[in-house]
């Protein structure tokens, strides 16, 4: 499905109805809030919906409703200008796989707790991949970037979470 015929044939409940999770999954991953997950997911539906015409189809539709997101996501921090209390973090030991241990909730509270104090662009190509489920050709199109730069820059935001969480441990 491609964005330019939904919008074109006004078939916008598609378009809801194919990315929502995704795009909530990413802006869950970014707010770590449902209420405000749910408002900036909203709020991208109908940013993208009114701004149709500035989409230019140099990449998918769910990259480009994840830029949306991004951008929401960061205008409405910079509104709140909340700081996220980071003072408390749980130890995870270093033989964990820390994409399967999101799957436990509260394993994922303290990898989000390290996550947020994560650089950029390694706390976002994180969120991307694991909690946003896009592939690397997506994520590389998000940040202008090649495919093998998403994947190495994945790579390196794992070690140093795995790095934080060890830190923490000992």
């Amino acid at each position: 499905m491609k964005l330019k015929e939904v919008m074109t044939s006004m078939d916008y409940e598609k378009l809801y109805k194919a990315y929502y999770l995704q795009v909530y999954s990413y802006t869950i991953s970014l707010a770590k809030n449902r209420e405000i997950a749910e408002e900036i997911t909203q709020n991208t539906f109908y940013k993208a919906v009114s701004t149709t015409s500035q989409f230019k189809g140099k990449s998918d539709e769910l990259t480009w409703l994840c830029s949306i997101a991004k951008n929401l996501y960061h205008d409405e921090m910079r509104s709140r200008q909340r700081v996220a209390d980071v003072s408390e973090i749980n130890d995870l030991p270093s033989n964990e796989n820390v994409e399967n241990s999101v799957t436990d909730s509260d394993m994922a509270f303290r990898i989000h707790l390290v996550l947020h104090r994560l650089e950029e662009p390694y706390k976002e190509v994180f969120q991307l991949r694991v909690f946003g489920e896009l592939s690397f050709s997506q994520i590389a199109a998000i940040f202008g970037k090649t495919e093998s730069w998403a994947r190495v820059t994945y790579h390196r935001a794992k070690l140093k979470i795995q790095e934080r969480m060890d830190e923490k441990h000992e």
